[in-house]
């Protein structure tokens, strides 16, 4: 018998999970053209030629061990160049030891969690979040408590973080550029919670954690600057992954990077390597830690996410969409015309093969989810699909 929470766990419609395995029948009827799927956030361009190239490489070396284990924090190497190119943009001063290879941001965040939290510990977030927030922070047994963004914006205010702070509160997860929204949060922003945590510290005597989720850094648009959490927080944790950056989500490569001045940075470190290895994932991937050390000032075309973004973008609100032009990320995030978005995804763009996620997974219902890392031609296709579906709601 599986666990009871599991059975609950699976038992639970999941309104995204339900448009991918439509989307996979309308792909048999349809065609792979005949369907405009943007339910899913799976980057559509290839890696950079280098990414390629030293692949090729690697492969063909006969060093001992080439795949063998290593320090479940990762090759020394590796953690050293990622430190140092950290420190190429930042006024932390990064060190290896600070640094853990893990199999993706997903492992990283699980990986902080389980170091981090006790039973009961809260972890707040700004809603919208990236889904599986929720299940990450429950697997080392916390609760998530989400913060409603500024809809017009999806930018947090300080005060009501503030507000929903509370004794058991142990970190902040913050997203930025954020999944779905594309929202970035400026330099200003996160100063102002900076200071909140600071006379949180100085009045209880207990520091919160900020952990940085930062899959989507280097896809920033229209000259938006991106502030450097660790320079900003004093107990910054950076999580990262090369899925977005170099078009490598299936190959489960990122890290955990912990600020200097962070709280127990010693043992905090020692713990994030002993939950590397015990929650399973031993060590990252051999192979791609050696591929990104020699890759990592190489990035995907961002040209290419902003001219797709644009184009997307400016159909949808001229037929009548309210969307906020996202500065990050590969998401537009509209409101609904309808204030049940599992409805419209599911009932009506769908009648045009319009594959969406519905806002509610995310923490905010009454908007959804394009993700636009698609070709240009499923993108072009799309358009006379989204003006039908305006018809509907737009007169």
């Amino acid at each position: 018998m599986i666990s009871k929470k599991l059975k609950e766990e699976i038992s639970r419609p999941s309104a995204i999970r339900a448009m991918f395995e439509k989307g996979a029948q309308l792909k048999k009827v349809y065609g792979e053209d005949g369907v405009f799927d943007f339910s899913l956030g799976n980057p559509n361009l290839p890696p950079p030629e280098k990414v390629n190239q030293t692949i090729i490489s690697l492969s063909r070396e006969n060093r001992p061990l080439m795949h063998g284990y290593m320090q479940n924090a990762g090759y020394e190497d590796v953690r050293q160049k990622i430190a140092e190119k950290l420190n190429e943009s930042s006024n932390t001063k990064f060190e290896k030891g600070g640094i853990i290879i893990t199999s993706g941001a997903a492992a990283g965040l699980n990986v902080v969690f389980k170091a981090i939290l006790d039973e009961g510990d809260e972890v707040l977030t700004v809603a919208p979040f990236f889904v599986e927030y929720r299940a990450y922070v429950g697997n080392s047994q916390g609760k998530l408590i989400a913060v409603n963004a500024q809809p017009d914006t999806f930018l947090f205010s300080a005060e009501k973080i503030e507000q929903a702070i509370t004794e058991k509160t142990k970190a902040i997860i913050l997203n930025s550029p954020n999944n779905p929204s594309g929202a970035v949060y400026s330099d200003a922003l996160l100063k102002n919670l900076a200071d909140v945590l600071i006379k949180h510290e100085e009045k209880t005597g207990r520091a919160i954690y900020v952990v940085s989720d930062e899959p989507y850094r280097e896809l920033i648009y229209d000259d938006t600057k991106l502030p450097v959490f660790a320079d900003i927080f004093k107990n910054a944790i950076t999580v990262y992954s090369f899925s977005k950056s170099l078009s490598l989500a299936g190959e489960r490569i990122g890290y955990i990077a912990v600020s200097p001045s962070a709280d127990d940075y010693s043992a905090l470190n020692d713990a994030l390597i002993l939950c590397n290895r015990t929650l399973g994932f031993v060590n990252a991937p051999a192979l791609f830690q050696r591929v990104i050390a020699e890759c990592l000032n190489e990035t995907v075309d961002t040209k290419s996410y902003k001219s797709k973004r644009d184009k997307l973008h400016s159909h949808i609100t001229n037929l009548g969409f309210e969307c906020f032009l996202p500065k990050g990320a590969f998401y537009l995030f509209p409101k609904s015309p309808i204030a049940d978005d599992i409805s419209f995804c599911n009932d009506y763009a769908v009648k045009y093969n319009i594959l969406a996620a519905p806002g509610a997974g995310f923490g905010f219902p009454g908007y959804f989810r394009l993700a636009y890392c698609v070709s240009d031609k499923t993108i072009e296709l799309s358009l006379p699909a989204f003006e039908k579906l305006a018809r509907e709601f737009f007169k």
